[in-house]
């Protein structure tokens, strides 16, 4: 047993160390050292592979305890509603971020989009899961299956909060920018914390990171345009997150509350 756990320790360390080195070592060259943007998702691509490195890295030479439970089989036949719930839930939110939003009387009726362009903003969640593989595949794949044995749902959450201090350096090197630094970066926080409790579920459904990944796409591509568009008459972009995080957490609360949220180790 203690051999177990202290593989498992040594793993832990060595993705961490890993997932966060790469990523912000090359956040803080790429913009301090050349100037670039991070708001280019070229710029944005090796420090997004970084988890995904970090547990290949580890399953295979750390610890080498190989890939049986990593979930990469994407187990679609099997999984098609759960594909089907991460594809569209994130479509779901927006429009329930948009209720509040038409009941508080801010929002931009202008800004509502046609038909067309939310099946564009589906189809683009769709093809960028390949994109978004990068992080599950560490997040979802390996540290929420290694952080808490045995304990789903305390996974979820310290998995969530590791993975949302590994975007912070995003909100000093310009690719988010807050009034309110601190109130932003809580917010932002609270937002992949649920958002993870959510991954987790979706992977103890399918078996497999695949529907994370899905997931993860949409709330960039679908979620985030959706709600910026149709609330920016009114709100700041701390309103805006935190009326996400409100109902992200709503729909987080049922995993928390009544399911296993990820698969046991």
């Amino acid at each position: 047993m203690t051999k177990v756990i202290d593989t498992r320790r040594r793993g832990l360390l060595a993705f961490l160390a890993l997932a966060f080195g790469i990523a912000w070592g090359w956040e803080v060259v790429a913009h301090l050292g050349f100037g670039w943007s991070l708001v280019n998702p070229l710029v944005q691509a090796p420090a997004g592979v970084a988890p995904a490195v970090a547990a290949l890295v580890v399953r295979r030479w750390v610890t080498r305890e190989g890939f049986a439970d990593a979930g990469s089989r994407p187990r679609f036949r099997a999984a098609w509603r759960v594909y089907l719930l991460a594809w569209l839930g994130p479509l779901g939110v927006a429009a329930a971020v948009a209720v509040v939003g038409v009941a508080a009387g801010h929002w931009d009726p202008a800004a509502l989009p046609g038909v067309p362009f939310v099946l564009l903003l589906l189809a683009l969640a769709a093809v960028a899961t390949f994109a978004f593989w990068g992080e599950e595949f560490g997040w979802t794949g390996y540290l929420l299956v290694r952080v808490c044995p045995g304990r789903p749902r305390r996974a979820a959450i310290v998995a969530g909060l590791i993975a949302a201090v590994w975007h912070f350096p995003l909100a000093f090197l310009g690719y988010s920018e807050y009034r309110h630094l601190a109130y932003g970066l809580a917010g932002w926080t609270l937002w992949i914390v649920c958002q993870e409790v959510l991954l987790a579920w979706l992977r103890a459904r399918s078996g497999s990171v695949w529907p994370a990944c899905l997931a993860h796409a949409g709330n960039n591509v679908v979620l985030v345009p959706l709600s910026t568009a149709l609330l920016s008459g009114g709100f700041g972009v701390e309103t805006q997150q935190l009326l996400i995080v409100v109902v992200l957490a709503g729909l987080a609360a049922g995993p928390l509350l009544r399911e296993k949220v990820t698969t046991a180790v």
